[in-house]
């Protein structure tokens, strides 16, 4: 089953074209799914082993408030891209390339993180959508 999770202001989507600005001016670039960008939205199935784990919160859910998403921001910048990458590869390691082994990117974690505080600070909620 397919996930796509997109910023909103409200259960029926919608966001003000300052919200959008404010994704692009970050550089947000997020895996995308069958109808996201990887901007405003990304594919949530992707993300969801790490945000589960870290926030305790899954992404699968119609509409997560805003409330809940700054809870999950918190919790996701308790720690370091860094560390969130290597939590990330413990619980859902990525399979190996050419025989070598292959690790999840610290600048998408840093952009998920970002995603999350966007989110926060600008009141957003998360639509899911599969």
């Amino acid at each position: 089953m397919g996930l796509d999770n997109y910023a909103a202001r409200h259960p029926e989507g919608g966001l003000t074209e300052e919200d959008e600005q404010a994704f692009r001016d970050a550089g947000i670039d997020l895996c995308g799914g069958m109808h996201s960008d990887g901007v405003v939205s990304f594919r949530g199935k992707w993300y969801d082993p790490l945000v589960s784990h870290v926030t305790g919160v899954s992404l699968y859910q119609e509409w997560i408030p805003p409330e809940i998403v700054r809870q999950m921001a918190e919790a996701l910048n308790r720690y370091s891209s860094e560390q969130l990458a290597e939590i990330w590869d413990h619980i859902a390691p990525l399979p190996p390339m050419d025989g070598e082994k292959v690790f999840h990117s610290e600048r998408e974690v840093a952009d998920l993180q970002r995603f999350f505080a966007i989110c926060a600070e600008r009141g957003l909620g998360l639509k899911g959508w599969w």
